[in-house]
Order: structure tokens, then sequence, then C-alpha cells
């Protein structure tokens, strides 16, 4: 796969695919901006290189019916990057083609939300040639959403040059590194709900992971559904005879226990009800084991990283992933349809 440092960027029209969706307040103000600021690597080595530089991501919050307009993002990132962007009110079309071509050398265009268009989330082909016209190299950075199949992920790398951005870059080192080459021992913490979507993740770690650590909400549907597990006897539970919405101070001291001794640490999930604050004390808790332990951090999922971003201990961690169901398939060893995009790009 091809990354930044294989292309000379001056006056050419870069694609970079991003993922922008973050959570927001019910006024349409942002309230974590950890993707957007994940990203800024690559737009900064783009605009040094001189690059024509255009940006492309969705947004449709969690909980909303429609996809919103890209607008307040652009606003935001220009602030974190103190230069102008020219938003554009489409993604494609003759207006969108016309600006784009007036760009001067370093400058920064900003694309209406792709899923606007129904095409986007179809792989439509004519869609995807539609937005590769627009560029002369194709960059993806968007780690969160190579598990979608979409016109923007898939399609585009089929028109232009393609390559991996910083952060794409980083996460597949990291997270490969996390499955292959873990230091021992290798805590691994899952927490949340939904086991289905974690199911193979927790299999193919109870191979090279010393512990899993799981949450009460996980537990629980392990023994509704019956399943079971390779090694299982790796995999620790909710010590506190009494189910609560939070970790109980056995099981805290259970899990801080294993926690001290890794020298690696996985955590996605938050451990107890923690959007209420009465029930969050536990999932606190161990964050701050993971940041006193000093192992090979590292953290993913949504309400994972808002939780640790509340607590002011982001930078404390080695690593904290963007991907949400990217993460979990790629830690699961399933192929993701963007990556195989640009390693298919990087044989043509």
């Amino acid at each position: 796969m091809r990354t930044l440092k294989d292309f000379d960027f001056q006056n050419k029209r870069v694609l970079v695919r991003c993922d922008f969706q973050v959570p927001l307040t019910l006024k349409g103000e942002i309230l974590d901006d950890f993707r957007i600021r994940q990203t800024i690597p690559t737009i900064d080595h783009l605009i040094k290189s001189e690059a024509k530089i255009i940006l492309m991501s969705h947004w449709k919050p969690e909980g909303k019916e429609k996809a919103m307009s890209l607008g307040p993002i652009s606003l935001h990132l220009e602030g974190l990057l103190s230069q102008k962007i020219n938003f554009l009110n489409d993604c494609i079309g003759e207006r969108v083609r016309n600006s784009i071509e007036k760009m001067r050398l370093g400058e920064i265009s900003f694309l209406e939300n792709l899923r606007f268009y129904e095409e986007e989330e179809r792989n439509d082909e004519k869609f995807a040639k539609e937005l590769a016209e627009l560029g002369d190299i194709y960059i993806n950075d968007a780690f969160s959403v190579c598990h979608r199949a979409h016109a923007s992920i898939v399609g585009i790398p089929r028109y232009l040059p393609s390559l991996a951005g910083f952060l794409l870059e980083k996460e597949i080192k990291i997270l490969g590194d996390l499955m292959k080459k873990s230091e021992k021992p290798l805590v691994v913490i899952i927490g949340g709900a939904k086991i289905q979507t974690k199911t193979k993740m927790i299999d193919k770690f109870l191979d090279n992971a010393d512990f899993v650590l799981i949450g009460e909400l996980i537990e629980k549907e392990i023994k509704e559904k019956n399943l079971e597990f390779s090694h299982s006897e790796k995999i620790i539970g909710i010590a506190d005879s009494v189910a609560t919405f939070d970790l109980g101070p056995k099981t805290i001291k259970i899990f801080e226990d294993k926690i001290a001794r890794a020298k690696t640490i996985f955590w996605s999930g938050p451990l107890g009800k923690v959007e209420d604050e009465r029930f969050s004390k536990g999932t606190a808790e161990i964050v701050k084991a993971i940041v006193k332990s000093g192992a090979f951090s590292v953290a993913g999922g949504g309400e994972t990283v808002e939780f640790i971003n509340k607590l002011g201990l982001t930078e404390k961690f080695n690593h904290i992933s963007t991907g949400g169901g990217a993460m979990l398939h790629f830690l699961a060893g399933e192929k993701l349809p963007g990556i195989e995009a640009l390693e298919r790009a990087s044989l043509a």
C-alpha cells in the first residue's frame, strides 16, 4: 500500500476522504472534535507540499434521521488550521468542478456531505467516477469507515492513483502490531454491549491475550446465548454478586491487579452506564489504572474515546483509535474493503 511519502503533491488536486462524523448537541454544536484533529497531520503535509486540497466526508449524527450539512465542520476546521477553507454547497456538478479548477497552491476546498447522495452508500460507479474527476490523486485517511464499501471509499481508487494518509497508515500499523507483536502480558478489556459485534474479536484476542476482562452486559449476553470461546479460561468477568450499572469494588480490585501486571493493554467499551455520572466510577478507576500501569495502551470505540476525553486523559494513552466498527472488524482479522481498495490500487 502506498503512503504520502510515495508522491509529489505540488500543484496536484488531491482528494482526501476524511471521517468528520462527530458527536454534537441538539443545537448542532460539536462536542468532541477528536476525529477532526486526527486528520490534521495529513492536511498540513499537503499544504506544505503546495497541493490543491479537496476534503470530503459524510456526517449523519447518531440519532438523526437525515445527513446534515458539513458547513459547521468546515468552520471548525478553519479554526484548527488557522486557514480559510472554501466550503462548497455540493460534492459533484459543474459549479463544484469550476470552483476546484480555480484553486491555488495550498488552498483547501471542502465538499458538501457525500451522503446527501444515496449513490454514495450504494457505491454507484457513475458517482464514484464523478468524484474522481475532481482530483489527480486520492488519499484515504478515514480508517473508521474503511469497513464500508461506499463510493468514496472503494469506488474512487478504481480511477485515481490512491494511497493511505498518515492517520490510516498509523491505525493499520498499531492495530496490526497489537494482534501480532504485543509485548506480554497482554490484557484486553471489553465493555459495552452487543456481543454479536465483538465475538470474533474476542475469540481472536484469546489466542494471544493473557487475560480478557469483560463488563457486566457482555458477560450477561455470553451466558444468555450460551456462547463458547477458545481459551475461555482467560476470560474474567464480574466478581461482585449484586448486579449494578457499574463495576463493584471486588471487580475493580481484580481488574486493577491484572492491569498492573500488563505490558500491553487494549480497551474498548465502557464498563458501566457511564452516561449517568453515578455509574461511571468503575470505568474511571479502570482508565486510571491503565494510565498508571505504564503499559503500551490502545483504546477505541466512540463511547470509550468520549469518556477518556472527558477525563482529560487522551494524551496518556499510546494510541486512541478513530475506529468503531472498522476497528472491531480489523481486530477480528477481517478484510476491510477500504484497505483492500488501496492495496489493489497499489498493484495497478
